[in-house]
């Protein structure tokens, strides 16, 4: 059965589609996409139902994802990287759960992970200085997860590194303005954040190798559900990924309704046009296969968590390795599908142009670069014993 919220997206597809112009140019979402997305409650899909969340299945948060972005990319962008964040917040220490969602339960929560700064020890604490890139849809977040290596007295990376990821208040941090200008996910508003001396209390800290094994952080917050139970590096690639398939299946979609009534610079109807048609059933059905095999590797996971067996880097490194590999499937099928569509699909009023730009622009995510992934991979599947360097992002 189709999960409710993914049923509200759908229903209410049409006032995202029609609302993807003013985000795109607005660089940021526009108030009614924001709207939508709260009355659906897809940032809620993985938070704890103690706080109003509905502790879904990560595959119909994909789902849901893929619903929003099959209507605007750049809003099914900001569901995938956000919704993933009440997910980790459910196991980081109660008492910042409470600050968080106490009296809103529908608060929005920011990123990056990347450690763009450094957290210095202090008493009952650490002090954090630091500059980030990317922090999708984060004028609508009020709190944001940070990476951040922890430093020594002088604000030196401490080696062996030690990564956390720190938990600020929209008071402790500044967006810099002006700093989200590209070429696709345009409306995403994934602007760079300074911060400046900020005491981050040690309860706002987790350790970023606990999450990344997903069992132990579960078991320090008390956490039994299997859904807290998975890895990071399974769960959060999962929203990314999705909404780049769901912004392919969009321009799909309107491929299609484009195509039907189109005739083409010969002079030949495109629906009596053999190659044409048969471009586009099998980008279609790359685009299928890349849905299919996202949703099975995370399936594959939480089925090994819930039977209580663990989950080996092996089994993290394959979902990995597929996960990136169905994200350039679907967007080359995209590219195929789009470079048939004749001169007009490139008109700025054609939302065809801007579903494939969204598509494109996803493929330069960090969790999307294929060669670091697909090395350690192989070796896994060797029997080779990877290096630490090459277990990051897996």
């Amino acid at each position: 059965m189709t999960h409710e919220v993914v049923q509200k997206v759908e229903s209410m597809g049409l006032r995202l589609a029609d609302a993807a112009d003013e985000t795109e140019r607005l660089g940021k979402l526009s108030d009614e996409s924001v709207a939508v997305i709260r009355e659906a409650g897809v940032m809620r899909m993985l938070a704890p139902k103690e706080y109003g969340g509905f502790e879904a299945h990560p595959v119909e948060f994909a789902e849901a994802v893929m619903a929003v972005a099959r209507n605007c990319g750049s809003t099914g962008w900001v569901c995938g990287v956000g919704g993933v964040h009440p997910w980790e917040m459910a196991l980081c220490d109660r008492r910042v759960q409470e600050e968080v969602w106490g009296e809103n339960p529908d608060t929005w929560i920011a990123s990056p992970y990347m450690a763009g700064g450094i957290a210095v020890p202090t008493d009952g604490g650490y002090i954090l200085n630091g500059h980030w890139q990317f922090s999708s849809g984060t004028d609508h977040c009020d709190w944001i997860f940070l990476g951040a290596m922890v430093g020594d007295a002088d604000g030196n990376p401490l080696m062996p590194p030690k990564v956390l990821h720190v938990i600020l208040p929209r008071k402790d941090y500044t967006i810099v303005d002006d700093s989200w200008k590209v070429f696709g996910l345009c409306g995403t508003g994934s602007k760079d954040i300074r911060v400046t001396d900020a005491f981050i209390p040690t309860y706002r800290t987790i350790d970023a190798n606990e999450v990344a094994e997903g069992e132990i952080a579960a078991e320090r917050a008390g956490r039994t559900q299997t859904l807290y139970r998975l890895p990071f590096w399974a769960m959060f690639p999962l929203g990314i990924t999705a909404s780049v398939i769901g912004t392919t299946e969009g321009l799909l979609q309107r491929v299609y309704n484009y195509q039907a009534s189109r005739t083409n610079a010969s002079g030949v109807k495109v629906k009596e046009d053999p190659y044409t048609l048969s471009a586009l059933s099998e980008a279609a059905a790359e685009i299928s296969a890349s849905r299919t095999q996202l949703l099975d590797g995370i399936s594959r996971a939480y089925d090994l968590a819930d039977s209580g067996k663990p989950i080996t880097f092996e089994h993290r490194a394959l979902i990995r390795r597929n996960q990136v590999s169905c994200a350039w499937r679907a967007v080359g099928a995209a590219d195929q599908i789009f470079a048939r569509a004749g001169g007009s699909a490139l008109r700025l009023d054609n939302p065809m142009q801007r579903f494939w730009r969204d598509a494109r622009a996803g493929l330069h995510h960090a969790i999307h670069v294929p060669g670091p992934t697909y090395h350690t991979t192989a070796l896994t599947e060797m029997g080779v014993e990877p290096t630490p360097a090459q277990r990051v992002l897996i």
